[in-house]
């Protein structure tokens, strides 16, 4: 099934998401760069500088050192790779946690940037920018109709805390241009994306990715729910493809007990380093469940896999990805960087939960695709695992190694009646590309709505449901909605809920049918 790129949101000061390519770093930079004397080197060396010098067409003996670069990396396993500038500065950015800027979420719709929402708290909330605004000029550049690259866009926006950039705005609905000077500010980019009470005893965390401030954030998050009486909690780590895996390991040390083995790490010389809890946990004794899915991987597994093997918690789902290696990144003084796998991981048992990369990088990121295929995403006998690779947790349940974590309780993927590609439909972009364009149409029918009454009405009404059907037939896509109505009309209503209302109004609507929710709960 394709989409039109045209169709995918350009979402400024959401969250990056860190795929599974770039997951499980070591949180620090490798900036010893090291001298080998080697022929082969020198080689190297001695060719780029022949071209540079004598080569008889201009030729760029940057993009041919990228190329080489790239090349090597293409040698050695799926994870070990070569970022270049433009992407590393946005993935350094991201798992830093925070950045400067004016603080909103918008799309390039029709050649235009259109607000979505202003960060809540932030310098264009401020300043009075609302949902359903378009920049027109960022002090004197020009923004629309200009069809201008993201990193151009993103520079215009950005800079220096306290700086003043003067927007003119375009409110579509008082039909009139504002000149509107606003203060740049430090945003941050949550990687916990929220924390919330499923009943009166049950908290519930979701966590996108492991970035630099996900502990902090995961923390605030507990002590809340804690105040508000929850003595079980719920972690979700659905497509959550890793990150930074301190940080998996701090929040694992919140569930275990002092001196519980939580990962340990060897590296091509046989050295093994061990990561024990402390004695701070935090939460040591009330029920833990974790979800994961096949999108879940690296730092994500390492937190499954402590909580798996210590029979700590229950871990809920389908298998997860399965990434077992440990990257250190080296930067290089144009902002590019190498990252490098230099250690597997092991779950406490003693589990290698990577999956086989032999076959080359392309079969290495299909697998997941050949879940769909064995029916592994339906049924849990599916799931293929080697026996050879058993191991078993202090209290005796069996676990395997050799590809992702595999849950304790299974579920399978939401489909109804076959319908799974409406599913990752859902959960894609153009949803939110269609909610945008309804409100931008009629934004004034939600006026003054509680959000109560914005979910009677969009539980007894089926015009967004039946729009979202023209509007998908419109752009190419011929699927047919009647027989998975139920969760369409759920994730629309949590979309709509989401730009309306706020983050936490949209998974108030989205978990209360999830199925793993209601296998965790029941």
């Amino acid at each position: 099934m394709k989409m039109k790129n045209k169709y995918l949101p350009i979402v400024l000061f959401a969250t990056l998401a860190i795929g599974v390519l770039l997951g499980g770093l070591l949180n620090f930079s490798n900036q010893n760069h090291l001298l080998v004397k080697n022929s082969s080197r020198t080689k190297l060396n001695k060719l780029i500088d022949f071209i540079d010098k004598e080569y008889v067409d201009d030729v760029s003996t940057d993009s041919i050192v990228n190329l080489t670069v790239d090349n090597i990396m293409g040698h050695l396993d799926p994870h070990s790779v070569y970022v270049p500038p433009s992407m590393q500065s946005q993935v350094a950015e991201s798992m830093k946690g925070d950045f400067v800027g004016i603080g909103v979420n918008f799309y390039m719709y029709n050649d235009s940037v259109a607000i979505i929402k202003p960060v809540e708290n932030g310098p264009s909330a401020k300043a009075g920018i609302k949902a359903g605004d378009r920049i027109l000029y960022a002090d004197k550049t020009k923004l629309f109709g200009r069809k201008l690259p993201s990193d151009s866009l993103f520079s215009k926006l950005k800079g220096k805390e306290g700086s003043l950039v003067e927007l003119t705005i375009f409110r579509k609905s008082e039909g009139k241009k504002l000149k509107v000077k606003i203060r740049r500010d430090v945003i941050p980019i949550k990687s916990v994306d929220v924390a919330v009470l499923l009943n009166t005893t049950t908290g519930y965390i979701k966590i996108n990715r492991f970035a630099e401030t996900t502990y902090e954030e995961f923390m605030a998050g507990l002590t809340k729910l804690k105040q508000k009486g929850a003595t079980s909690l719920v972690i979700d780590l659905r497509d959550n493809g890793g990150g930074y895996m301190e940080e998996a390991i701090s929040i694992a040390d919140e569930l275990l007990k002092d001196k519980q083995l939580i990962v340990f790490t060897k590296n091509k010389k046989g050295s093994v380093q061990k990561t024990f809890a402390t004695k701070k946990g935090s939460f040591e004794n009330g029920n833990v469940s974790i979800l994961i899915n096949e999108n879940s991987a690296s730092a994500s597994e390492i937190l499954a896999g402590a909580v798996q093997d210590n029979d700590r918690g229950t871990i809920v789902g389908r298998r997860s990805f399965g990434k077992g290696l440990v990257q250190r990144e080296m930067d290089f003084d144009d902002g590019s960087a190498v990252r490098l796998t230099i250690a597997r991981y092991y779950t406490p048992t003693g589990r290698s939960i990577q999956k086989p990369y032999a076959k080359g990088n392309e079969d290495y990121f299909k697998e997941s695709d050949s879940r769909f295929k064995n029916g592994e995403l339906y049924k849990k006998d599916s799931i293929k695992v080697a026996d050879t690779l058993k191991f078993k947790t202090p209290k005796g349940k069996v676990v395997y190694g050799g590809g992702g974590i595999v849950p304790d309780v299974f579920v399978p993927l939401e489909v109804e009646h076959g319908s799974e590609h409406i599913v990752y439909l859902l959960q894609s972009g153009i949803v939110g590309r269609f909610v945008f364009e309804q409100l931008d149409k009629d934004r004034k029918a939600f006026n003054g709505l509680s959000f109560e009454g914005f979910v009677a009405k969009m539980k007894t009404s089926d015009l967004y449901f039946n729009a979202f059907q023209k509007y998908l037939q419109q752009n190419g896509l011929d699927l047919r909605l009647t027989k998975s109505k139920a969760i369409v009309k759920r994730y629309l209503s949590a979309e709509f809920a989401r730009q309306l209302y706020g983050e936490s109004n949209y998974y108030e609507i989205i978990l209360k049918d999830d199925v793993m929710i209601k296998a965790v709960l029941k």
